[in-house]
């Protein structure tokens, strides 16, 4: 007879309405596991799914986005982020927290900083592209940030469209993307 978790804990999911559509929060309670925009594939799936408004992890997320979308002061260390990936993606992921609002990077800087990282002479950028793709936790964790070389905007799990946004609300002129 197969032998099942017993120590399973329910996923919460919570929703957000933004200036760009409605965003789904989920948490495990405790820590914010993911953030996707509406209509997006959302990676997290689980058999006991539970709306829940009241956890106080969804409302310190909604209180962050609402500074964050009105270009308020925002730290992502106000948040107990869980992102649940890999350990190269946890590395990427824990990289992309540390690019400052209105900052941007390269997919070639943030593969040159985990080579560095890894003690490896390179890095893939597109290994690096397939990690940032992967971030559950859109916007919080600035994946939107990193562009291609010559300011090429490159893929966006919520679409070019919203990245743009973004960009534009963190003070970025989208004239000079390609």
């Amino acid at each position: 007879m197969q032998k099942y978790n017993t120590n399973y804990k329910p996923i919460y999911v919570s929703s957000y309405h933004s200036p760009i559509g409605k965003i789904v929060i989920i948490s495990d309670g405790i820590n914010l596991l993911g953030l996707y925009f509406k209509d997006r594939q959302i990676f997290h799936h689980s058999l006991d799914l539970k709306i829940k408004d009241n956890i106080q992890v969804f409302i310190d997320t909604k209180k962050w986005l609402d500074r964050y979308f009105k270009k308020e002061q925002t730290n992502i260390l106000d948040l107990p982020l869980l992102p649940i990936g890999s350990s190269f993606r946890n590395l990427v992921w824990d990289y992309l927290c540390k690019i400052p609002y209105g900052d941007l990077r390269t997919y070639g800087d943030v593969a040159n900083y985990i080579a560095k990282k890894l003690n490896k002479p390179k890095m893939s950028s597109q290994a690096v592209g397939n990690a940032i793709s992967k971030n559950p936790i859109s916007i919080i964790i600035p994946c939107h940030r990193v562009i291609g070389a010559n300011n090429i905007l490159k893929g966006y799990s919520a679409g070019i469209d919203i990245k743009q946004y973004l960009l534009k609300l963190e003070g970025h002129d989208i004239i000079n993307f390609k």
